[in-house]
């Protein structure tokens, strides 16, 4: 493999670290009224466009009274808005507030720590899954939970096992039922299963995903669709639609923020001693961004900036386009790849990962984080 990325010596992985940090500082001392103003108007739009699709699905639910040629157009276009509505508030939203990004505002609704968002995993376990975890360990194999989610081989590091054959329909039916996939993942089942965790443990461990999961069923399966009387249907069904439009995106942009071609994996022992630049370093060669504009930037609760967000995840997401220019131009003076591209390009090459480490495959030569002669 030819390398895209030049190794570092420690003085300039210490200049690399530095002035990411510096870039940091910067950034976070101009927070305020504009920042304020942006998340508060991301709330407006998850409130809003809620109620604008579930009136939708009450219309078409309600026009086979009156109008039943409005049953399809209005359902579709209810369950589109509705999905979108939980679209802006998986990612732009929940996801970014409970990062901490506007505890500095101090709006209880607005509050890291307590903020619970709509689906049916619990905001306490992704603090800890994503969090802690994956933002502290990312890519480190054995370490970051996220490599995979333990249902999938994505990189030729991972050890191959028969069952990975059946992958690429795995990951079909992950993609579908996303939220759940995050609900579970910090239960660790697989433990469970094999008796290194015991059924009264794990019993303890599941009772707030549990009630968890039963609110939300109840919310948008039982309560909303009952609303409609005997015409729950189509509300029923646009609730369904608008569950699945947002786990297969919030799929996608994980996915494609993660596992593309060009995203490495890392050993344990490369965070023993790790300094902040070497830090840095290995956050930038474990992700991928994704170029298209502000729409993009906004659906993909700017994770459409997946290299700024590993850096710095507790500051403001809205700023992470502006940022990229200049940790572009840090990472071309230090020789070091950063690695974006269309939608398309860097889905294509999730699903390439997929597919093709399905089958053994063999791990890859990458570029070294610290000089050879150095690190001796």
């Amino acid at each position: 493999m030819t390398f895209r990325n030049r190794a570092l010596s420690p003085a300039e992985l210490d200049r690399f670290g530095a002035e990411l940090d510096d870039l940091r500082k910067r950034t976070v001392a101009t927070l305020g009224q504009r920042d304020a103003n942006y998340i508060r108007s991301i709330v407006a739009w998850v409130r809003w466009t809620e109620v604008a699709g579930r009136g939708l699905l009450y219309l078409g639910a309600f026009s086979l009274l009156f109008a039943p040629a409005l049953l399809w157009p209005a359902c579709v276009l209810g369950a589109l808005i509705l999905g979108l509505s939980k679209i802006l508030e998986n990612m732009e939203l929940g996801h970014n507030v409970i990062h901490g990004q506007y505890d500095w505002m101090r709006d209880p609704h607005l509050d890291g720590k307590t903020y619970e968002w709509d689906i049916v995993g619990t905001a306490d376990n992704w603090r800890h899954t994503h969090n802690f975890r994956h933002h502290t360990y990312t890519n480190v194999r054995g370490l970051d939970d996220d490599i995979g989610y333990g249902l999938l081989r994505i990189f030729p590091e991972q050890r191959w096992r028969a069952y990975y054959l059946m992958q690429p329909v795995i990951a079909v039916v992950f993609a579908l039922l996303f939220e759940w996939g995050v609900a579970i993942q910090n239960l660790k089942l697989g433990r469970w299963i094999h008796g290194k965790v015991s059924h009264r443990q794990m019993w303890r461990m599941f009772k707030p995903v549990g009630r968890k999961m039963a609110r939300q069923i109840v919310k948008d399966y039982v309560v909303f669709p009952a609303l409609a009387g005997p015409f729950f249907l189509p509300v029923l069904l646009g609730n369904v639609v608008a569950n699945i439009i947002r786990n297969l995106w919030t799929y996608t942009i994980i996915f494609c923020g993660h596992f593309t071609a060009e995203a490495e994996t890392f050993p344990k022992d490369c965070v023993r001693n790790e300094s902040r630049g070497h830090w840095y370093l290995r956050q930038l060669r474990g992700s991928s961004n994704i170029s298209g504009g502000w729409l993009i930037d906004v659906l993909s609760g700017n994770l459409s900036h997946q290299i700024e967000h590993h850096f710095y995840p507790d500051v403001p997401a809205n700023r992470y386009a502006a940022m990229a220019v200049e940790v572009r131009e840090i990472c071309k003076r230090y020789g070091q790849h950063y690695n974006t591209g269309s939608l398309p390009k860097q889905f294509g090459q999730v699903v390439w990962r997929i597919v093709r480490h399905a089958f053994p495959s063999r791990p890859r030569r990458v570029a070294p984080l610290v000089a050879a002669s150095e690190a001796a």
